[in-house]
């Protein structure tokens, strides 16, 4: 059995450790258009900050690994386009130019994400920056050196992050977002007001609401971001907008999404036969919502490159659909979420919408030290389902969103969730968990 992979970050990586393993007779071919794979993007914010002392470390694997367990591993290789009647396609060395052709008898798709780039006037001046891949992280390492005003826009988690991590480096920092509140795909208000104080004591200048128009600049170098309502003092600009699906190869060749995202089964087949995709360049099924969505998620990534090794011969294995759950830490903030906000719930579903927020302190107040926790749990009030929630704590606490990820995948209802089983333990919690208090909380509502 020929297999050739196409992209290998996060799903490709996986799906290749895993075909291996399984398959061990198998030929894979491995076409990435970068020289590296596996890189955890999600770590150039620590980088940057002096958490992580090497970006080299953000890599789990390297192609030479791959080589040694047998993989044909083609580095600066671009697939220019795929003949899924054929089984065949046409590959460029992007160091020789040369062009070739291969075939194959399975076909994995891992094309992966690129940042979403809107073509700003004064979009091509110097120092306006991408945070994506590794060669992005060494270019913002290096700049960052000359920098002393770094506007970052997008306010979701890398933007967030880079904020942080920029004014960790005793830079001048302003955050952008069209939005009123930052992260607002992943927490409520309740939670952004607290992470939004947090930057504000740090003096980041948060511009929230506001759209950016274009940039200006001085001999070639960016100088300004021009948004709708202001100007802004900037020599290095870093775009966090959002990433769309890298799906250019098969457009109109596979059935996907209108923003190009690749719609597979749940067991990771595409609409073509032997050809299978997974990762930031497909839908995912969305639990709480019970629809598809596009959801980038290293998380997600990994998981559907496994499922793609174990039913590359026969459906064996099925995707459970994810609940998008995420953690940030935001100075001493520990924060996570998962499942659906109630403000997003509230805009993309018609589901009868209610929530209950708690404040409580994590463990018991006899012992010498506690702190308090701000838990919310979003559900449907009709059938009482858990839909999702969120939780913030000087404290490290952000496991309680994994279990309550597994609740929301099983359809658990509030009543359930608050007469779950967990252990107490006065060094670690109170007689009623977080969750079983939240949960009878909103049966009160």
């Amino acid at each position: 059995m020929k297999i050739i992979v196409i992209g290998c970050t996060h799903a490709g990586t996986a799906a290749i450790v895993n075909l291996k393993e399984l398959y061990p007779e198998s030929e894979i071919i491995v076409y990435e258009r970068n020289d590296n794979i596996s890189f955890l993007s999600c770590g150039i914010a620590l980088s940057i900050g002096g958490v992580v002392t090497e970006t080299e470390k953000l890599f789990y694997n390297s192609p030479e690994n791959l080589k040694s367990i047998g993989i044909k591993t083609n580095m600066k290789h671009e697939v220019l386009d795929i003949d899924f009647d054929k089984k065949n396609i046409k590959v460029k060395n992007l160091e020789t130019n040369d062009i070739f052709e291969d075939n194959y008898d399975k076909l994995v798709l891992t094309l992966g994400s690129w940042p979403i780039v809107p073509k700003f006037e004064g979009g091509n001046l110097e120092n306006i920056v991408l945070c994506k891949n590794y060669n992005h992280a060494k270019v913002i390492e290096q700049k960052c050196t000359d920098s002393k005003n770094v506007i970052i826009i997008g306010a979701g988690y890398i933007g967030v992050e880079l904020a942080e991590a920029f004014e960790m480096k005793g830079k001048k920092v302003t955050l952008i977002d069209a939005e009123n509140r930052i992260m607002a795909k992943y927490l409520d208000k309740e939670f952004t007001d607290i992470a939004e104080s947090e930057f504000k004591k740090h003096n980041v200048n948060l511009v929230l609401g506001e759209k950016v128009k274009c940039f200006k600049g001085k001999e070639g170098k960016v100088s300004q971001v021009i948004t709708d309502k202001g100007e802004y003092q900037g020599d290095l600009v870093i775009l966090c907008i959002g990433f769309a699906p890298n799906t250019k190869l098969v457009k109109g060749k596979l059935d996907t999404l209108p923003n190009g995202a690749i719609i597979i089964d749940e067991y990771m087949k595409t609409s073509k036969e032997d050809v299978f995709a997974a990762g930031d360049c497909c839908v995912v099924r969305y639990n709480p919502a019970g629809d598809t969505r596009y959801i980038p998620l290293a998380t997600n990534a990994v998981r559907m490159g496994t499922l793609v090794a174990n039913n590359i011969i026969k459906p064996t294995l099925k995707y459970m659909g994810t609940q998008g759950t995420s953690g940030i830490k935001i100075y001493d903030k520990c924060i996570a979420s998962t499942g659906l906000t109630e403000e997003v719930a509230k805009s993309t579903t018609s589901l009868n919408i209610e929530s209950v927020v708690i404040s409580d302190n994590y463990r018991p107040e006899f012992m010498p030290t506690f702190e308090e926790a701000l838990l919310k749990l979003v559900f449907d009030k009709d059938t009482r389902r858990v839909l999702g929630g969120q939780i913030l704590s000087k404290i490290d606490l952000t496991q309680f969103m994994n279990t309550l990820s597994v609740v929301i995948q099983n359809n658990m209802t509030i009543e359930e969730l608050a007469m779950t089983d967990f252990f107490f333990q006065p060094h670690f919690n109170k007689p009623w968990s977080l969750l079983n208090i939240v949960a009878l909380a909103g049966i009160k509502k």
